[in-house]
């Protein structure tokens, strides 16, 4: 039960949810509320970092995960201290996982193991908690719920446990405890904010609602549920039940995270610029280069276990699957979090905002001309280490900034957001590494710093609406591309066919370049396969004494070609020096491997969330609707390609429906 409380001396808004808070303090409540195939009642998918307050909290949670999809599980190993009998460790395994041994291949017992991979790992860290630190949850088999019903690990769940896990029948909202790391300085560069808050204070934070908030909030969410079933949301409470975060996503956006979700930005600029909403949001690039939306948090506070607890919920509806890159400020709560929940993910600094800080914190300096274009080149134009460091030293040399500590701090933090640093990493050109470059907030124009909460959820649907329709009347225009050929040249015919209008005019700019601008191409060294070239490139304003050489190597057996400007990996599509050396060495089309399918036009994509297995519950009528739900709205995705596609598919849902009804009479 939800309600809403009105504070007199603050006026703000709180939720109280009834039996949903421990009073330990070791931990917070955490609702989850959403459908879906492969959760059944709302148990989320194990996702690594997850923490449990003891063994058998972690074993409980991972059994009934299993009994709801309809698997056992069983202990694959575990382990103890040195000369103790405490445990350190566990592997929790699908009971499918393994084969029989020789001893029991003789066995008449029905073969039931099939080799399974699925499992989680257990290992006990800080304040006596259990941490999910590896997770496998493909199966390679159906799920049988009956006999899973049946499994001793699910004989096991006495009634106690049912109660606290298993939400009653006509209630779809389940509550998990996700645990807390310690506050920990959330401070971002040079800010002068309080670095130690007490627990008290910590315990006590929560949303600044005004008075109906809390209303507006929950109506907003049962609107998008019945809406969109597969919409998911988290709310956080503190110890006194108050609300302190929300996280949510919608269908289509959980869906485009597994075609876009290589590349994610946390824009922060209401938190950071103290709007009246505390908003967040994930943003992604979708194949016409612009941005989506991945999910939206409201957050309390901007410390280190804020942000943790945020990113986990977004990785727990995303099926545990992180991004590759992510993108965010210079905020170090943020820093510390990434770290801890994506620690394999590449973390990197949106430039745009690296320079405006840049000068932000170096006083008169930014009103100075002759800074801004030396601090451009520095950052910009640099193409190796070595002249990115020495460009580095002359500037702070000579503008006397040696000495300021921010940028000192800034400085070492270089291969986050340095052009230099980056070749290797990918940025689907969502990094903004050539001036005027740069990926605005994804409500830029929607959201001022006073707009209230009301005004922003009335309006949130009409956004996204807006930015569905955009993608649909950029598909069609893309369709037929050849009426913009600007040359002759075989590159620019062929991905003409294969690109988006956005991403084929980006590309264009390239070939153009590499006929006006790159002057020359010399084979400079030679290992095997492998050739290294220079190509001569007039800068941009046409000046003949602004010559710069650039090395690009060639893979003859592979056909591979890589240029030391790194344009592939930060835009997504091959620069001009390269096209030339292609050019140069007869190659007369783009190798498929620098196609990438996230910018073809050609490549159907379904935004209909994947939500796990095919196997449903035939006895459970939630999983009948989701399964039917997915189904249908594939049907309804196809039928938007072309007219003959509409038509078929009409045709086709017509029909079905008139068998159900058949079925629906022959019953009467």
């Amino acid at each position: 039960m939800i309600e809403n409380e009105h504070n007199e001396d603050n006026s703000v808004e709180a939720f109280d949810i009834e039996n949903n808070y421990h009073e330990d303090g070791g931990g917070c409540s955490t609702t989850i509320s959403q459908n879906g195939a492969s959760e059944g009642k709302g148990y989320p998918p194990p996702s690594l970092g997850m923490e449990f307050e003891s063994y058998d909290d972690a074993y409980n949670y991972y059994n009934c995960y299993a009994k709801e999809l309809g698997f056992a599980i069983r202990v694959k190993s575990s382990w103890t201290k040195r000369n103790s009998k405490e445990k350190r460790g566990a592997v929790l395994c699908c009971n499918c996982e393994g084969f029989k041994t020789m001893k029991e291949a003789g066995s008449r017992r029905k073969e039931t193991r099939t080799g399974c991979l699925a499992m989680i790992r257990l290992r006990l860290v800080e304040s006596n908690r259990w941490r999910v630190d590896e997770v496998k949850l493909e199966h390679n088999h159906l799920f049988d719920p009956e006999r899973a019903q049946n499994s001793k690990s699910h004989k096991k769940i006495d009634s106690g446990v049912k109660r606290m896990l298993e939400p009653s029948p006509d209630i779809e909202v389940r509550t998990i405890k996700l645990y807390r790391t310690p506050a920990i300085d959330f401070t971002g560069y040079g800010s002068s904010s309080e670095r130690e808050i007490s627990r008290h204070i910590e315990q006590s934070k929560h949303l600044k609602l005004q008075k109906g908030d809390g209303q507006i909030i929950y109506n907003f969410f049962c609107r998008m549920q019945l809406a969109s079933p597969n919409f998911y949301y988290v709310t956080d409470l503190n110890d006194e039940g108050q609300l302190r975060h929300v996280f949510w996503i919608d269908s289509r956006s959980r869906a485009a995270y597994g075609y876009f979700g290589d590349v994610v930005a946390l824009d922060t600029t209401c938190l950071s610029k103290q709007y009246e909403i505390p908003l967040l949001s994930f943003v992604g690039v979708n194949h016409h280069a612009q941005s989506i939306l991945l999910g939206c948090g409201l957050l309390a506070d901007g410390t280190v276990e804020t942000y943790i607890w945020l990113l986990r919920a977004w990785l727990t509806c995303m099926l545990g699957r992180p991004p590759h890159t992510i993108l965010t400020d210079q905020c170090k709560a943020l820093k510390t979090a990434i770290g801890e929940v994506f620690p394999r993910a590449h973390h990197r600094f949106c430039l745009p905002l690296v320079m405006q800080n840049i000068l932000e914190n170096l006083g008169e300096l930014q009103e100075s001309e002759v800074f801004r274009t030396v601090l451009s080149r520095t950052v910009h134009n640099s193409i190796k280490l070595d002249e990115f460091e020495s460009a580095w030293e002359d500037m702070i040399q000579r503008f006397r900034i040696r000495d300021n500590i921010w940028l000192q701090t800034l400085y070492e933090d270089r291969e986050r957001w340095a052009p230099v640093h980056l070749k290797d990493t990918f940025l689907a050109g969502m990094f903004g590494s050539q001036p005027g470059e740069s990926f605005g907030p994804f409500f830029e124009g929607c959201v001022h710093k006073q707009t209230p909460l009301k005004e922003f959820l009335d309006m949130y649907e009409s956004v996204l609406q807006r930015r569905y329709q955009k993608e649909s009347l950029d598909d069609l225009e893309s369709k037929e591309l050849s009426s913009m050929l600007k040359t002759r040249c075989p590159y620019e015919s062929q991905l003409c066919k294969l690109y988006t209008k956005e991403l084929f005019l980006k590309f264009q700019d390239e070939v153009e370049g590499s006929m006006a601008s790159c002057l020359s191409v010399a084979q400079i060294h030679v290992n095997g396969a492998v050739a290294t070239f220079l190509v001569q490139e007039r800068d941009e304003d046409g000046n003949l004494g602004g010559i710069r050489n650039l090395e690009v190597t060639y893979d003859r057996a592979g056909v591979e070609v890589r240029c030391i400007c790194g344009c592939y990996n930060i835009k997504g599509f091959l620069c001009r020096h390269a096209l030339c050396v292609l050019k140069y060495n007869g190659v007369e089309e783009i190798p498929v491997q620098y196609i990438l399918s996230r910018w073809r036009k050609d490549f159907k994509r379904l935004y209909v969330p994947e939500i796990g297995s095919d196997s449903i519950d035939i006895s459970n009528p939630v999983q009948w609707f989701e399964h039917l739900y997915r189904r249908a709205m594939q049907v309804v995705e196809e039928g938007l390609t072309s007219q003959d596609h509409y038509m078929v598919a009409w045709q086709a849902l017509k029909e079905s429906l008139n068998k159900v009804r058949l079925v629906a009479d022959k019953h009467a």
